[in-house]
């Protein structure tokens, strides 16, 4: 009888300890996060080293990180500096009134009468609508041009977090498969279940983070050059926008690229808006439809639809970190249900 109290006492002491740790960690998930995801999506790159170089941990793992901090961390780096740039550019020019988004709004309103008057005979008051999406349009304006304004100045808040983030990797590339193996034991699910769990998260983890950004560097690439050919305005700063947006199937950068050739087709520039329609359409839209489903839902073995609401639900409970997390959640929740059938519910 006492062994058993001391038993459950000691259990719920390490929940409790556990729940306060994570607590303490609570501000650091972020760094914590993609820690791991920088460890797991290297770690080929690691086993490549590690049979080119030897039995050399610490050698291996600090070359390993210099190489993603070159091929991603510095690139990211300078790309964030001119996208502050442009949006701060963006944002005086919003409260100058320089940029008009009701004006914008009534222009296109004029360029397409057909579609205000179907609105009317649909009952729809469109002056209150015009007056509504002129107040979100303007809104959504400024929070864009505030959050840009906002990492300019939390510039030191992100290097701490950067530094956190690689301080935690090159352990966790060095030690990551010993740790592993820890929570193997100490986790009490079974060790094939946990393997098999284990193998998913780094599976769907790879696929989900090197899939997502491939396409969304493509898109925002592809995007930010046909409007600096097209001539305007903020090309870096649009094509930023449109990278973070494509990480949303589906959507995506059309959510950019469409209203802005109506406006060009509202202004009468007809042929620039002719291109960057069908541009859109065909190329960037291209990048998705063929990319996405070959990088992410086939790595991932998850089918598109589920891709589409995890990532959204991902990104909409958690912020940008939620494109990950999101499918990872999804996949992690059908490989469990998947051993729940084999092992608990066989015929």
């Amino acid at each position: 009888m006492r062994e058993q109290l001391e038993r459950r006492a000691f259990l719920l002491l390490l929940a409790a300890v556990t729940i306060a740790f994570g607590f303490i960690l609570e501000p650091f998930w972020g760094a914590i996060f993609w820690a791991c995801a920088v460890a797991v999506i290297f770690a080929p790159l690691q086993a490549l080293l590690m049979r080119k170089l030897g039995d050399k941990p610490n050698t291996v793992a600090l070359l390993t990180l210099m190489i993603c901090m070159t091929i991603v961390v510095i690139p990211v780096i300078f790309l964030s500096v001119a996208f502050v740039q442009e949006g701060v550019q963006f944002y005086q020019r919003l409260n100058s009134g320089e940029i008009d988004p009701k004006q914008i709004l009534t222009q296109l309103r004029d360029a397409f009468p057909l579609f205000d008057r179907a609105l009317i005979e649909l009952g729809i008051d469109t002056e209150g609508l015009r007056e509504r999406i002129a107040s979100a349009a303007l809104e959504v304006s400024r929070f864009l041009a505030r959050e840009t304004f906002t990492i300019g100045q939390s510039t030191f808040s992100f290097l701490i977090s950067l530094a956190l983030m690689m301080y935690l990797a090159f352990f966790l590339l060095r030690d990551g498969s010993k740790l592993v193996q820890l929570m193997i034991r100490a986790l009490p699910l079974g060790d094939e279940r946990e393997q098999a769990l284990f193998q998913k998260f780094a599976e769907v983890t790879r696929a989900t983070v090197k899939g997502n950004l491939v396409v969304a560097v493509v898109q925002g690439a592809l995007g930010g050059f046909i409007f600096w050919i097209l001539d305007i305005p903020g090309p870096l700063l649009w094509g930023v926008v449109m990278a973070f947006l494509s990480l949303i199937p589906a959507v995506g950068a059309a959510i950019i690229w469409f209203p802005v050739g109506l406006y060009l087709y509202a202004t009468g520039d007809w042929i620039s808006a002719t291109v960057l329609m069908a541009y859109g359409a065909v190329v960037i839209g291209l990048a998705d439809n063929v990319l996405r489903p070959i990088l992410v839902g086939r790595d991932t073995k998850l089918p598109d639809y589920v891709v589409l609401f995890s990532t959204i639900g991902g990104i909409a409970l958690f912020g940008i970190n939620g494109f990950v997390i999101g499918p990872l959640v999804a996949a992690l929740f059908m490989a469990t249900w998947q051993i729940f059938m084999t092992e608990f519910n066989a015929d």
